[in-house]
């Protein structure tokens, strides 16, 4: 008899999966959120904009890319949530944005209850560090697609900023500081090049090469740093111009989307010491400088430009809050570019 059990899909395990999420997606609830009692929709209450002048929408969507591989490889899954988080919250907090709600979409091979609960509490209780909603999701069981313990992960985000606030390169002026926010790691970018190093070398995951530690795995499964309430934080205090979340194409060219065409960025290696794990991964693969710096945070997960007199108050607004930080640089007049010298 053919069914759809037969064919590779488990309804109850699907249904099984969402009783073992429920408890973790409740804690991000933020108190703007409406129940919909048939599940179909995530509901949010707009009539919390009333307080803005002109609210802007802002919204962004992405995914892990091939870190979920590690993931799946060490069977930890509940850290990349975290990553998925902060590749998508944090890109609002660029433009100023306060983060509303989010929702995800899991695709795998075969539905595990338990891994999948896993996969969406750490997106809940991410969510609730950043300050915004878990409002809905879908899991997606592909067999035949995907192997059984294989699956990928997205999710988009929305916030709102008001119209007159909105940061960005138009703000931006010759003389003001870039201040660098400490990554955790290497985040969520890069993990082609980080495979292609596992497989083309001696490198092992439950090593401790170099200065590490961790074990190697532990090291890149460490997940992404969340900025978002830092960052309204710096926007509060005043003084900030415009942020850059510095993921895929690295710290030079994700800082460059935001000067303006007659702005550089001048920034100085020798104002941090890049982690370990980038040198791990630099030695042992024989990646050249430049692709380094082209393709990951080496060390720095989001930069904000700043007034020059109101440097000193961010810094210290920063290490309150516990995030690592320091001058990385400046700008000057220029065609907007940034270079790392």
């Amino acid at each position: 008899m053919t069914s759809y059990e037969a064919a590779g899909v488990d309804i109850a395990a699907g249904e099984r999966a969402v009783e073992l999420m429920k408890s973790r997606v409740a804690r991000s609830r933020r108190p703007e959120v409406v129940d919909d009692a048939s599940g179909f929709a995530g509901l949010f209450d707009a009539s919390a904009f009333q307080r803005y002048k002109r609210p802007l929408l802002a919204t962004s969507t992405d995914g892990v890319g091939t870190k979920v591989d590690l993931a799946r490889r060490l069977g930890v899954y509940d850290t990349v949530g975290h990553d998925l988080v902060g590749m998508v919250i944090d890109d609002l907090a660029v433009c100023g944005a306060e983060p509303l709600f989010m929702t995800d979409y899991i695709a795998c091979g075969k539905v595990v209850p338990e891994r999948i609960a896993d996969i969406v509490g750490g997106i809940a209780d991410a969510c609730a560090l950043a300050g915004c909603a878990l409002v809905g999701g879908e899991t997606a069981e592909h067999p035949g697609l995907l192997g059984p313990d294989e699956f990928d992960i997205a999710g988009a985000g929305t916030g709102v900023v008001e119209a007159d606030d909105i940061l960005g390169p138009e703000r931006v002026r010759a003389g003001d500081a870039v201040i660098a926010m400490a990554s955790s790691g290497v985040h969520a970018n890069g993990y082609s090049l980080v495979r292609h190093i596992l497989a083309t070398t001696d490198l092992a995951l439950d090593s401790r090469p170099g200065d590490l530690d961790r074990t190697l795995g532990e090291e890149l499964l460490t997940p992404t740093r969340i900025y978002a309430k830092d960052c309204l934080a710096l926007t509060a205090a005043g003084g900030v111009h415009a942020f850059a979340h510095i993921t895929g194409g690295g710290l030079a060219a994700n800082l460059a989307r935001s000067l303006p065409a007659n702005v550089d960025a001048v920034l100085d290696r020798g104002s941090w010491e890049v982690p370990p794990l980038f040198r791990v991964l630099q030695s042992h693969g024989d990646v050249p400088q430049a692709e380094m710096d082209k393709t990951f945070n080496l060390g720095v997960g989001m930069a904000a430009i700043v007034a020059p007199d109101r440097a000193d108050a961010a810094l210290r607004l920063l290490a309150e809050r516990g995030v690592p930080s320091w001058i990385l640089g400046e700008t000057t007049e220029g065609t907007g570019q940034a270079t790392l010298t």
